[in-house]
C-alpha cells in the first residue's frame, strides 16, 4: 500500500535498508495514529448511548455501572480493534503484522481484565444494597475471582507472545506450585479464613468486636480477602489479618445488639461494720418508703410467726430470725429496679451479695437495660448508682472506701 513512499525514499538516496526502516516507521505511525483517533470517538459514542439509556431506566443498577466506569474502560477496546484490523493492510511484512496483532490482542486482554474488575466492583455495590450483605459479605470472594482472572490473563498474554497454547504453560505451573503458595500465602489463608468466618457467621460488617491483641475495639467496616477493617470508637482504623480472627480469640457484641437488653453488672462495696439488725424504729421508718411498705409488713409478720412458733425469746437479738438493714436495702433496690422504666424485667434480674473481701462486702446489681444505645445505657447505669449511693444512709449503711488524705487529716484534728 505504501510502495510509492518506499520508492520515494530510495529516490532521496537512501539505502534499501534505510528506506525499509523509514517505511516501517511510517506504517507504525499510521496505525498508532488511527488507534489514537478511534479512542475518543468510540468513548464518546459509547458513553453517550449508555448515559442516555441509564437516564431513561427506572433501575439504578445501570447508574452504578456508569459510576464504576465499566463502560468507560470498555471503550478502550477500540484501539485494539483498530490496530488488529489495520495491521494487515498497513504493514508490508508478515512479521510486523503478526507482532502488531499480538500486541493488540494483549492490549485487548488487559482492557477486558480491568473492565471485569470494574464490573465486579459494581456487582459488590449492588449487592451491598440487599439486607443479606450484612450477614454474608462477598468482597473477599470477588477479590479471589480478580486474582484468578489476573493469573489467567497473565498466562494467556504470555501464550500470545510466544505463540503457544496456554495449556503448555499450565503444565509447567506444577513445578512452581511451592513458589506460588509462598507468594499467595496470605491470600490463601485469608480465603480459607473468610469462608470460615462467613460460613459460621462469626463476624459481619457493622458488628462491634473487641480484639485487644490488635488494639481493635469498634465496628467492622469491611471484610476483604486479606484484612478485616475495624473503626475504633476514637475513629482510628485498625486492619486485622483475616486469618487472625480464626486463629485468635475475639469478642463480638452482636449478640448484645440483637438481644432485648444490655447488661448492667456493677457492684458497690458495703462496709461490713455498718450491717446490723433492724430496730423497731428503723422498721417503722422503712414502712414509710413506698417501695418497701408491703414487703416490710409481710416480712415482719412472717418472722414474728416463725419465732413465736418456736418459742424463741425475741428480746435477745440473736435469737430467731430478724430483719437486717442490708437485707432490707437489697429488697429496696429490687423494688426500685422493678419500677424503673428502662430496666427489662423479662431478662436476668438480680441484686446479690458476692464474696466479702478486705475491701468490704460487694452488693452487685445484675440487670439489663432496655435501651442498648451506649450513651443512654451509661446514663441509665449512672442514674441507678447515683440513687444507690444516695439512699445508703437511710438504711444506716456505709459504702467502703480506703481512707484518703482528707480522712486521715480529720482523724488527726479530732485527736489533737
Amino acid at each position: 500500500m505504501l510502495k510509492p513512499v518506499y520508492e520515494f525514499l530510495l529516490s532521496l538516496g537512501l539505502s534499501a535498508g534505510q528506506a525499509r526502516f523509514g517505511l516501517e516507521a511510517l506504517e507504525v505511525v499510521i496505525v498508532v495514529g488511527a488507534a489514537y483517533i478511534t479512542t475518543p470517538l468510540a468513548r464518546r459514542a459509547l458513553l453517550s448511548a449508555v448515559h442516555a439509556f441509564s437516564r431513561n431506566t427506572k433501575t439504578d443498577w445501570d447508574d452504578i455501572l456508569v459510576s464504576c466506569r465499566v463502560f468507560h474502560r470498555l471503550s478502550y477496546l477500540a484501539p485494539a480493534v483498530a490496530v488488529h484490523v489495520l495491521a494487515a493492510a498497513a504493514f508490508e511484512t508478515p512479521a510486523m503484522i503478526t507482532w502488531a496483532q499480538r500486541f493488540a490482542e494483549i492490549y485487548a486482554l488487559t482492557v477486558l481484565l480491568i473492565t471485569v474488575d470494574a464490573l465486579l466492583n459494581a456487582a459488590n455495590q449492588i449487592y451491598q444494597r440487599f439486607e443479606i450483605a450484612r450477614r454474608i459479605p462477598i468482597l473477599g470472594y470477588l477479590q479471589v475471582v480478580k486474582i484468578v482472572l489476573s493469573v489467567g490473563a497473565a498466562i494467556v498474554a504470555v501464550s500470545i507472545l510466544i505463540d503457544q497454547s496456554p495449556l503448555i504453560l499450565l503444565t509447567g505451573l506444577g513445578a512452581m506450585t511451592a513458589v506460588l503458595l509462598l507468594i499467595f500465602k496470605d491470600s490463601i489463608l485469608g480465603l480459607v479464613a473468610g469462608i470460615q468466618l462467613i460460613g459460621n457467621d462469626m463476624v459481619r460488617p457493622g458488628d462491634w468486636i473487641e480484639m485487644p491483641k490488635f488494639g481493635a475495639d469498634g465496628d467492622v467496616l469491611e471484610i476483604t480477602l486479606n484484612t478485616v477493617k475495624v473503626q475504633n470508637f476514637d475513629k482510628t482504623i485498625i486492619t486485622i489479618p483475616t486469618y487472625a480472627l480464626i486463629s485468635d480469640s475475639f469478642k463480638n457484641w452482636r449478640g448484645m445488639a440483637e438481644s432485648a437488653g444490655r447488661r448492667i453488672k456493677r457492684s458497690v462495696a458495703i462496709d461490713v461494720s455498718s450491717v446490723k439488725f433492724c430496730t423497731p424504729e428503723m422498721i417503722a421508718e422503712f414502712k414509710k418508703y413506698a417501695v418497701l411498705r408491703d414487703y416490710v409488713q409481710l416480712r415482719e409478720n412472717e418472722l414474728a410467726e416463725h419465732n413465736r412458733a418456736r418459742g424463741l425469746d425475741d428480746s435477745v437479738p440473736v435469737n430467731g430470725r430478724r430483719m437486717t438493714n442490708l437485707g432490707t436495702f437489697r429488697q429496696y433496690m429490687l423494688g426500685y429496679l422493678r419500677a424503673h422504666p428502662m430496666i427489662n424485667r423479662d431478662m436476668t434480674f438480680l441484686v446479690r451479695q458476692l464474696q466479702p473481701t478486705e475491701l468490704g462486702l460487694p452488693l452487685e446489681i445484675y440487670v439489663y437495660s432496655a435501651d442498648k444505645n451506649w450513651v443512654n445505657y451509661e446514663a441509665i447505669q449512672a442514674d441507678i448508682f447515683d440513687h444507690l449511693f444516695a439512699v445508703l444512709p437511710y438504711f444506716d449503711l456505709r459504702a467502703f472506701q480506703r481512707p484518703t488524705g482528707h480522712d486521715l487529716a480529720a482523724v488527726g484534728r479530732a485527736g489533737s
